[in-house]
């Protein structure tokens, strides 16, 4: 479904990707992991259109999206739920919703998305016409995935979703993203809590220093002694 191979980029001049490839198959959950300033959020915005690859090659169901503006992407059917959520403060979760279904390839399903996501997320149907400004961090977290689905999305890119949640909010936003992929939504899982992600995820690629030096089964990397010392804390 999504093929992303050597793509690189830098930050005027300090290259923050050097060589990332990574796929995502239909129906799979793939986790993307690796520290602070390792490029996972770099790559996913090269994959969303909203920075331009210096170099390497981005295709989406064979289709050539690299460099391709964040719209046509979208258009495409990848849609980015942001690092910090970034919901429009002084604009109603209505609103929210309707700029998520702004794409011509959602319009025509707008009422049965709203529905969808009003069943999913109960609490922004009570809080409809509420600011987003206005609403917890959980709740704008369900905003922004909200808003994401709003556009119909065959592949969903997650940044740091769990960021600033607690635990139980955690939980109960990673038991959505198995729900989303069970629904027949591919997941590109982009993750500091490498633990919940490798659990969650079908399979991983690490990232360190802009470059990937490892992918495999989920399941065996929660093994790996590399990824136990790095990043799980055994």
């Amino acid at each position: 479904m999504l093929k992303v191979e050597h793509i690189r980029y830098a930050y005027s001049g300090i290259v923050a990707v050097r060589d990332v490839s990574l796929e995502v198959r239909a129906n799979e959950i793939v986790a993307l992991i690796g520290s602070n300033g390792a490029g996972k959020s770099t790559s996913v915005k090269m994959i969303a259109g909203i920075l331009k690859p210096l170099s390497g090659r981005i295709t989406f169901q064979e289709e050539s999206i690299g460099g391709k503006p964040s719209y046509e992407v979208v258009e495409r059917g990848v849609t980015l739920v942001p690092e910090g959520r970034l919901v429009f403060p002084q604009m109603t979760v209505f609103e929210n919703l309707l700029l998520g279904a702004h794409p011509k390839r959602s319009r025509a399903n707008f009422k049965t998305n709203l529905d969808r996501v009003f069943s999913i997320f109960s609490r922004l149907g009570d809080r409809r016409s509420q600011n987003a400004g206005s609403l917890s961090g959980g709740e704008q977290q369900m905003l922004a995935v909200a808003r994401g689905l709003m556009a119909s999305p065959t592949l969903m890119i997650f940044d740091e979703p769990s960021l600033g949640l607690g635990p139980i909010l955690v939980h109960n936003l990673f038991e959505l993203i198995k729900r989303l992929n069970a629904e027949g939504i591919s997941i590109l899982l982009v993750e500091q809590n490498a633990h919940l992600s490798l659990q969650c995820s079908n399979r991983a690629y690490v990232l360190e220093k802009g470059r990937m030096v490892l992918s495999g089964l989920s399941k065996e990397l929660l093994n790996n002694a590399f990824v136990k010392k790095a990043f799980l804390g055994l």
